[in-house]
């Protein structure tokens, strides 16, 4: 579905309106989950990459239309969209894809017409590893990324021994490998650990008594979505926090959910490469106009669209007008972003960010989160990227 910039982002139209006529046009798809399990990832995005359009693409000379597609969160779908995105409204660039599964299906099509790929969600490692591409830029985040570094983090609080979970699929098995790895390396021992089948698991419960029998400092996971939110209140309703303490990845915790998890998520403490009480100037701007468009608080999800959005504001204003210069452009930007310092690595075209460990805390006003150490930014290993020149 065809769109005009404008005329899809309410809100913003009149600003920039008038500029279509006379300025060049950047044709940008949209390529995003609207439907199916995923729905409410894919239309935070949107509403982050909304805000930044109004935020950072306001003095572009060039104008900037969209042509927005439902990915289903199916790999064929989402292939089949990107095609038509490249070969029937030949877009410029496409933004968006949220799981890994169709990440990997448009990898070889968007590669193939150098079509450049601004990564707003999928963190599956092999897209900034085996499977790189010069045409593939990450703006959110990849598996290891938000795990390794906690890993480390947690060894060093002390925590000897931990038992860990995570959903059967390919990114549980990346965020545990990549925590496991850190963790031991640390100084920590991982005493056990399950897969639990992906979307199938409706109790938690055996595999919450497993963990808790095998003695474990602390209970470390990964779990998103609708599988976050039964997790942490069946952890809760288990009342074995005491005794086995819970740690994880941020998306356990995130704020787009917690506050369906309500009571159950007071006191766990995970690692994100955002949150909303992050305390820096371009944080707060971003807090307040968000809230201020949707009338909540914005997650991790809404931040990965409004910084693809800025990115793509700043190459074009740099003079980036095409499939190849926009690809090229993408591989060395760097602006201070709502989750702190930001950059792409060259060697990979991955982002480069702070990770933040934190606590939730739910209290009579709702839920919010102490931050409890900010760790350095740092570029992840190639992973086997050996990347092609352009």
């Amino acid at each position: 579905m065809k769109t005009t910039f404008f005329a899809a982002l309410t809100g913003l139209t009149c600003a920039l309106c008038g500029q279509q006529a006379a300025a060049d046009e950047i044709e940008v798809g949209v390529l995003l989950p609207f439907s199916g399990v995923y729905a409410s990832v894919g239309n935070e995005i949107e509403a982050g990459f909304s805000l930044g359009l109004s935020t950072f693409a306001s003095d572009l000379e060039s104008s900037i239309n969209l042509h927005r597609e439902d990915t289903e969160v199916n790999p064929a779908t989402g292939l089949g969209k990107a095609r038509r995105l490249i070969l029937q409204e030949e877009v410029d660039v496409i933004v968006g894809v949220v799981s890994s599964g169709v990440l990997g299906a448009v990898r070889d099509i968007v590669d193939g017409a150098g079509v450049p790929l601004i990564v707003a969600n999928a963190g599956n490692d092999a897209a900034t590893g085996a499977d790189c591409s010069p045409y593939i830029t990450r703006l959110s985040f990849s598996n290891s990324q938000i795990n390794r570094p906690m890993g480390t983090w947690m060894a060093n609080e002390g925590i000897g021994t931990v038992y860990t979970l995570a959903p059967d699929y390919a990114a549980g098995r990346q965020m545990i490998e990549a925590f496991s790895e850190a963790y031991a390396s640390a100084g920590g021992t991982v005493v056990g650990g399950e897969f639990t089948p992906f979307q199938q698991t409706q109790d938690f419960g055996p595999y919450i008594a497993q963990a808790k029998a095998s003695g474990a400092d602390a209970l470390y996971v990964f779990y998103a979505g609708g599988e976050a939110i039964s997790f942490v209140k069946q952890f809760d309703s288990f009342g074995v926090d005491q005794d086995l303490p819970l740690y994880g990845s941020g998306f356990l915790t995130s704020q787009l959910y917690v506050n369906a998890q309500g009571q159950a998520a007071d006191g766990v403490i995970t690692a994100l490469h955002y949150v909303p009480t992050i305390n820096n100037h371009e944080n707060a701007a971003f807090v307040e106009a968000f809230v201020e468009a949707n009338g909540r608080l914005p997650s991790e999800f809404a931040v990965h669209g409004y910084d693809a959005a800025h990115a793509l504001a700043e190459v074009i204003r740099a003079g980036a007008n095409d499939r190849e210069s926009i690809a090229r452009a993408l591989k060395s930007i760097s602006f201070d972003s709502p989750r702190g310092e930001l950059s792409i690595d060259s060697a990979t075209n991955n982002v480069v960010q702070p990770i933040y460990v934190y606590r939730t805390v739910v209290g009579e006003n709702g839920s919010t989160q102490e931050v409890l150490a900010s760790l350095p930014a740092e570029p992840e290993p190639a992973n086997g990227c050996v990347m092609p020149t352009q």
